[in-house]
């Protein structure tokens, strides 16, 4: 019996999630976009730190980097260094975000990019390229917590159990408090979160060298194998250009989920002051990736270096310290997971489906939350179940996608030249050269994918713009005040000499 302990500890987490979940949606109509998708925007600093925070640092913390450390070893700190850029760029972006959707009523990043350029295509194009990485992270989640259920059971849950029973819980409080959902879950998963990962990472780093520092984990690896200390890697896989080019293109991906979650806040300073903290968040990687590391020498022929940790606390912690790893893995990966779900529908609800069948903003409220049940069912489940490539290569395809409409979102925020013709033929030959480059042709030259397509995204963005007719000089003036006349003072001079 005693080895099921893990295993109740684990689960009792989706039972929790339910209860805080469901609560957080009571007494409030959920049947409008403002309301499931943004919260009211009334989440304040702290909210705001743990919602963004345990987002992004998810089951890879558990599961994939030290997955990455066991495998490859250094090139498992991309992670380290990407996510300190995103925390500068959420306290750059976030704040204009925010200003800009309270102003105008955006709920999505499509729709600021529909708004911005006058074009409803663009920002149908723009949901539907950036969801396909939001669904790969996704996928990664669900397939992390169904990897720690068949875990924690001793493969009593088989894999494709798994992910059905955690969507089938996410739904269930999804479905009925929306971003006010994820917001408790992820304050809950947040404190669990930074509290195990130490401990586990502690614990392990005791047994293993006697002590609590790190440093003879490291001198081990470079006296025994030291390819694990330097690019390319242990495998061999992650050239210079391949880990340099997957932190660029990281950095210029603004998630549509972060997007959301920056419109839920009840003010700017809320959005600023959780960016300032969130470097503290993220040093819940630190003894993760050392776990990952002293796994290279007690599991050296483990099948799935994803289920590293998890597999060296069932074998040598404490059942209740095993449990504890269990849960916190599970929180990450559900608690990241939700707002994936949770942004796509709401994206295409309001910036595909609405605009396509024309619906009025009660309908598009009303399917908005109905939408995460043909997402969950019929797009992460399967792929979740076919078990695909290492979690966090999932997470590395994906950004390719996300970051396509950086070019865009540089339209909306600094030049006021950009136009829809530019924006939509940048973001279309972007996609194709992802896609060709990330399954055709991987990666040429070591090259990410995603930095290719945005390489000549940004190149046709510019040079359509240029050829092509800005936006209308009410959209220019709502968009950039201090700018309007210049553009078109120097677009048609007679007119402006007219006019004064």
């Amino acid at each position: 019996m005693g080895i099921y302990i893990p295993f109740m500890i684990t689960v009792s987490y989706m039972v929790i999630a339910v209860i805080l979940g469901y609560s957080a949606g009571r007494g409030r109509k959920m049947d409008t976009a403002e309301e499931w998708g943004v919260g009211s925007r009334s989440m304040g600093p702290v909210m705001m730190y743990l919602l963004i925070g345990a987002g992004g640092v998810s089951a890879y913390t558990f599961m994939g980097s030290p997955g990455w450390a066991f495998s490859k070893g250094v090139p498992a700190l991309y992670v380290v260094v990407y996510l300190t850029y995103m925390g500068i760029i959420a306290w750059y972006f976030g704040p204009k975000v925010w200003e800009l959707g309270k102003k105008y009523k955006h709920v999505t990043q499509s729709a600021a990019i529909t708004d911005r350029y006058e074009s409803k295509q663009l920002g149908a194009l723009a949901s539907i390229v950036t969801s396909i990485g939001i669904l790969a992270y996704a996928i990664l989640q669900t397939t992390g917590a169904a990897y720690i259920l068949n875990v924690m059971s001793y493969g009593l849950i088989p894999t494709w159990v798994g992910v059905f029973l955690s969507l089938g819980v996410i739904s269930i409080y999804l479905f009925r408090s929306g971003l006010k959902a994820i917001g408790v879950t992820n304050a809950f998963q947040g404190g669990l979160m930074l509290v195990v990962s130490w401990f586990i990472g502690l614990w392990a780093t005791r047994q293993f060298t006697g002590g609590y520092s790190f440093r003879p984990i490291f001198e081990r690896v470079r006296t025994d194998i030291p390819e694990f200390m330097t690019l390319p890697g242990g495998l061999g896989d992650m050239n210079v250009q391949f880990w340099t080019t997957s932190i660029l293109i990281s950095v210029f991906s603004i998630w549509q989920t972060h997007w959301i979650q920056w419109m839920g806040a009840s003010s700017k300073k809320s959005i600023k002051r959780a960016a300032t903290l969130l470097p503290t968040f993220y040093l819940v990687l630190i003894p993760m990736i050392v776990v990952g590391f002293i796994g290279i020498f007690m599991y050296p022929n483990l099948a799935n270096p994803d289920t590293v940790a998890i597999q060296m606390a069932v074998d040598n912690m404490p059942v209740i310290v095993a449990g504890l790893l269990g849960a916190g893995t599970l929180a990450a990966a559900m608690s990241s997971s939700e707002p994936c779900i949770h942004a796509t529908a709401l994206s295409y609800s309001k910036d595909v489906l609405q605009p396509l069948f024309r619906w009025d903003d009660a309908t598009a409220g009303k399917w908005t939350r109905r939408l995460i049940f043909p997402i969950m069912g019929f797009i992460i489940a399967p792929i979740s179940i076919m078990e695909p490539a290492s979690l966090v290569y999932i997470l590395l395809i994906g950004y390719g996608f996300i970051g396509q409409a950086f070019p865009a979102i540089v339209g909306m925020f600094f030049w006021p030249r950009a136009t829809k013709h530019g924006a939509f033929w940048g973001l279309f030959a972007g996609f194709l050269v992802t896609v060709t480059f990330s399954f055709i042709y991987p990666h040429p030259l070591g090259i990410h994918a995603g930095i290719w397509g945005l390489s000549l995204n940004m190149a046709v963005f510019v040079v359509v713009s240029l050829m092509t007719k800005p936006a209308s000089r009410g959209t220019i003036e709502r968009f950039f005040p201090d700018m309007v006349d210049d553009l078109y003072e120097d677009r048609n001079p007679s007119v402006q000499k007219e006019a004064k």
